[in-house]
């Protein structure tokens, strides 16, 4: 007892001198973390321009797909805008390799929406990324995302089963119609048995217009899902 008492004690105050030579920093302002802080400090978690579209069906993410694809539920949890301190968190997530930033935010996420509509759900499912982009990455980032949203949710989550069969050009600057075209039957359930009669939440980092999204419904619901539902970390908004 002893011993486990010193080496704990020897754990910490090593994690204390480094973090007095080389401190943690959030990953959006830049100031140090306290030591309870994890990637990001509590007061821009605080100060995220939140939707709280989990508390009414007919937010502006949902409309997205009215008259493309049947959707139960869709939420976001905060807004991607244009001029913003917060737009660097989804750049640093996809590009600068911190796929801690989508585990903490998904957390925070799953926190928000457990004691809504959304605890109906039966899995987690992300957007998969095709293993070429997978492998240049080196993570999916909407996995990360699902991952947090799955510990906040306390749901289970699958990331094996919904692969992506078609590695396609960016979507970026592409308008809704190209956008649409450019992920048109991409994905594949590799067991339907898994997912038959399941209500689905599917996770994306950023949506804009929906067309990875709206693809990943009907592919879902052909499989023999009975509802399929939407969580994506911010949704764009000039």
């Amino acid at each position: 007892m002893v011993k486990i008492g010193l080496k704990k004690y020897i754990t910490e105050l090593t994690d204390d001198l480094l973090g007095l030579i080389w401190p943690s920093i959030c990953s959006s302002c830049g100031e140090r973390l306290f030591k309870h802080e994890d990637t990001i400090c509590g007061d821009c978690i605080m100060k995220l321009p939140r939707t709280h579209f989990h508390l009414w069906k007919e937010n502006d993410f949902h409309q997205l797909f009215w008259g493309r694809t049947p959707v139960k539920y869709a939420t976001a949890f905060y807004y991607f805008l244009k001029e913003n301190r917060f737009r660097k968190l989804i750049h640093k997530l996809k590009y600068q390799h911190e796929p801690q930033i989508g585990i903490v935010l998904g957390r925070e996420f799953g926190y928000e929406v457990a004691n809504s509509v959304f605890n109906e759900i039966d899995v987690i499912v992300p957007v998969p990324l095709h293993p070429k982009k997978e492998h240049i990455r080196g993570y999916n980032q909407s996995y990360m995302v699902a991952l947090g949203l799955s510990q906040g949710m306390d749901k289970p989550i699958d990331a094996k089963n919904f692969v992506r069969n078609v590695h396609t050009e960016t979507q970026t600057r592409k308008g809704r119609y190209e956008r649409y075209e450019n992920v048109k039957s991409i994905f594949e359930v590799k067991d339907e048995s898994v997912f038959t009669k399941k209500h689905i939440l599917v996770v994306d980092d950023v949506v804009t217009t929906g067309s990875t999204l709206a693809s990943c419904v009907d592919t879902l619901l052909e499989a023999g899902a009975a509802h399929v539902s939407l969580a994506s970390l911010a949704i764009a908004k000039e």
